[in-house]
Formats: C-alpha cells, structure tokens, sequence
C-alpha cells in the first residue's frame, strides 16, 4: 500500500515522492525531511550535486575574502536560500547582500533585492545553470553583480564578472580575472586567486 499526498497547506504532511496536481512552493517544501539539499526550479524539487574539494575551497576563500573587505551595510554568506518567488529558490555558492531592514538571524531565505552580488563556483554538474539558467534569473530579480568562476587548465580559478545592464534587463561581461581579482563593486576588494587553492 502506497501513501498518498495531503494536500496540507501548511505543507507539512506532503509526501514529496508522489507528484502533486500542482506545482511545489518553497512553503511546502521548506517543512519537507528531505534526504537531500535541493534547489525549488520552476516548481520542482531539483536535487543539488555533490561538490567536490576544489569547488569547496574556491567559495569558502572567496567568502573569507569578501567577508573581510565588507562594508557597512553589506554582509556575506555561503549557500544562503534566495527566494526569487514561490516557485524558485536559488543558493548561489556565495551572496553578499545590504543587510538594512533585514533580520539576519531569523531570516530563512534573503529577499532577491536585498542581493548586490552572486557567485557561483561551476562544478561538473552544473554547467548549464551556473553559465545559462542562474545568470538569467538573477538578472531578471534585479541583482546588480555576478560573478561565474570557472577552472583553468592550471586549477587556478577563473572569474569572468558581470554587471546587469539596466536598458537590456541582462548581464553583460566587464572583466576576466587570473591571477588577482581587482574591483570596486559592490566595494573595492582584491583576491589572490592563485592563493585560494592549494596545488
């Protein structure tokens, strides 16, 4: 004997092996035991890929490095839940984000305009989100910065930053960095990219 799903609104009883007449909603599915780390794409419960150690250590110093340049009133954080809307959650590997009206220590997921920068460190699985699908709707909620790291043939990382163009509603490319990373927005830091792995 199968279960079958409650339609609870609360979304706490729902069953999230057996389909839904409707799509999910990050309310039903933030009270679900799931056995995994999932994003919510378009209504559907998409599961997160394993990361490997060089993903890891390339947003965990890229973290540490924007952490330490901040300035009020930004903040940063790893893997924080962005909530687009109902039907799309996003954690960018890294956020750095205004934190003014915002309490920071109830907060389950951060309002998309509240976010003035997102990372995202492309591993093996996630290719075509971190280069198409995540650009495109950060772009589309506004968010002012991306940056897409890649890894060279060296395992040094690549940063390719983009900006949002406000007249197309697009990111548009302002600069590749190796070696070191140098800008000024959403303030002025500089990396040691060679630094943030160890070879």
């Amino acid at each position: 004997m199968t279960a079958e799903p409650i339609n609870d609104p609360v979304g706490d009883h729902l069953d999230w092996m057996h389909a839904l007449s409707q799509d999910w909603t990050y309310e039903q599915v933030k009270n679900l035991d799931l056995p995994f780390d999932w994003d919510l794409v378009d209504g559907a419960i998409v599961v997160r890929g394993q990361t490997n150690q060089w993903h890891d250590q390339v947003r965990d110093e890229l973290y540490s490095a924007l952490r330490s340049a901040r300035v009020t009133p930004y903040a940063a954080n790893v893997e924080r839940c962005v909530l687009l809307d109902e039907a799309n959650t996003a954690k960018p590997d890294v956020v750095v984000f205004d934190k003014t009206g915002l309490d920071v220590f109830e907060l389950e997921c951060l309002p998309p305009e509240a976010l003035v920068l997102a990372v995202e460190v492309v591993s093996h699985g996630t290719r075509a989100n971190d280069r198409f699908r995540k650009p495109g709707q950060y772009a589309d909620k506004r968010i002012p910065v991306y940056w897409r790291v890649e890894r060279g043939i060296d395992n040094l990382p690549i940063v390719h930053e983009f900006h949002r163009d406000e007249e197309k509603g697009v990111y548009l490319p302002v600069a590749q960095h190796e070696g070191v990373l140098r800008t000024s927005v959403p303030f002025p830091v500089e990396i040691d990219l060679v630094g943030v792995v160890e070879l």
